[in-house]
């Protein structure tokens, strides 16, 4: 019975051979510029997903994007778009797929990485090679965090 839970859920989530409590970087699915379903079975903490865009050392997505709702926080970056009323502007599916792989979610040219890879990537420090930016839940996280910037 537990092998058949196992992989309904795992047609559920669009995916074979996971559970569905993490889904693996290689088998994240990308269709027409999203990610449907979460990486994980736990949903998303706002709060958590604040702290990996603004950390330094993890998310660090402020060293691209302005973000208003930080204004506390110094050095907002300008080479990628502002986040201010990004929930009104993508669905969580969408922006999850930017977050997991924003080469093939948005374009081959963005200079955005994929914070959910571990494969495919170019000049990766050995300590790093096989590991994503991000863990799935923190995926997650921040995606939740990034609905909650709307349109004031």
């Amino acid at each position: 019975m537990r092998i058949a839970v196992t992989t309904v859920l795992a047609l559920m989530l669009g995916v074979s051979g996971v559970s569905a409590e993490t889904v693996k970087p290689a088998d994240v699915k990308i269709v027409d510029g999203t990610v449907a379903q979460a990486l994980t079975d736990k949903p998303g903490d706002p709060d958590k997903g604040r702290q990996w865009f603004m950390g330094r050392k993890l998310g660090n997505c402020l060293a691209c994007h302005a973000n208003s709702k930080m204004a506390d926080q110094p050095y907002h970056g300008e080479v990628g778009p502002p986040l201010d009323g990004v929930a009104g502007r993508w669905s969580a599916a969408e922006l999850r797929a930017i977050v997991v792989n924003s080469k093939e979610a948005l374009s081959p040219e963005t200079i955005m990485p994929g914070f959910y890879r571990d494969a495919g990537l170019n000049r990766v420090a050995k300590k790093f090679a096989g590991k994503t930016v991000l863990t799935a839940q923190q995926v997650e996280d921040v995606v939740a965090y990034l609905m909650t910037l709307k349109e004031e």
